[in-house]
């Protein structure tokens, strides 16, 4: 028997090896396409813009905190006493005058802070007629804003009188402070308005990129903030009946072609 030749064999299995190699190099190809599309889907499904929308409101002070703080010294404690008593008479008289009676349109006046102190026992030696100084502070709380910041105003008329005013730390200057408590009735009307602002800048900013808006992806709600209606230096929020309530929501949106 004649044996085959050699290039025979290698002539014949030839196409029998180019069709897997082929077929190995497409599926390479496929694979590559359909990864990039992948990486294409994840790119666009990646787009995103996050935009804040902000809601301010003007309220109005609805309560009213007024600390009165009293002071009167004399070598005799007891004349002491007795000169903190007729000031704290007189500082109650003075708030019957201008319509903020204890226990009316839910006023209240408390008494904190009642200190004395002997200036011999702290410091060995002081001015005559100072030995004792006693200390009481009058807190006046009213819903009649309008009133506290009328009498306020006419506080030179206690000074007029003999009362010794006295301002300390946690009481700031010693004025009344005003304060807003409808901060809840405020909240979903306000984030509603807030969101809504939110969205008009991502549709703008999807409109300017030739795109359109795909949801929300992830939103946030900022703090609530109570500013003085007029920011100005010097000015606090305490101060002012009228005040300027802020909030300012986050929000990212998702693009898509």
């Amino acid at each position: 028997m004649t044996s085959p030749d050699p290039r025979d064999i290698r002539s014949a299995s030839r196409p029998a090896l180019l069709l897997p190699a082929a077929l190995v190099a497409f599926g390479l190809v496929g694979a590559g396409a359909l990864a990039g599309a992948g990486v294409a889907r994840v790119r666009t499904a990646d787009r995103t813009v996050t935009v804040r929308g902000v809601a301010e409101r003007e309220a109005r002070a609805d309560l009213a905190i007024w600390p009165l703080r009293l002071s009167a010294t004399d070598d005799d404690l007891p004349t002491a006493s007795a000169a903190l008593q007729r000031s704290a008479e007189r500082v109650r008289a003075f708030l019957d005058a201008n319509g903020l009676r204890a226990g009316q349109g839910g006023t209240e006046v408390t008494v904190q802070d009642f200190t004395v102190a002997d200036a011999r026992s702290n410091q060995g030696n002081y001015a005559p007629g100072s030995r004792f100084v006693i200390r009481q502070t009058l807190v006046l709380r009213s819903a009649d804003v309008a009133r506290v910041q009328a009498a306020s105003q006419r506080v030179g008329a206690l000074v007029q009188e003999g009362v010794v005013l006295t301002s300390g730390q946690e009481y700031g200057g010693g004025g009344p402070t005003f304060l807003f408590t409808g901060l809840n009735a405020l909240k979903p009307p306000m984030i509603a308005e807030a969101t809504a602002r939110a969205r008009e800048g991502a549709e703008r900013f999807a409109k300017d990129s030739r795109s359109t808006l795909a949801g929300i992806r992830t939103g946030s709600q900022g703090v609530f903030e109570i500013l003085p209606r007029d920011q100005a230096p010097g000015i606090n929020e305490g101060s002012q009946l009228v005040k300027t309530v802020r909030v300012v929501t986050t929000v990212t949106y998702g693009l898509r072609d």
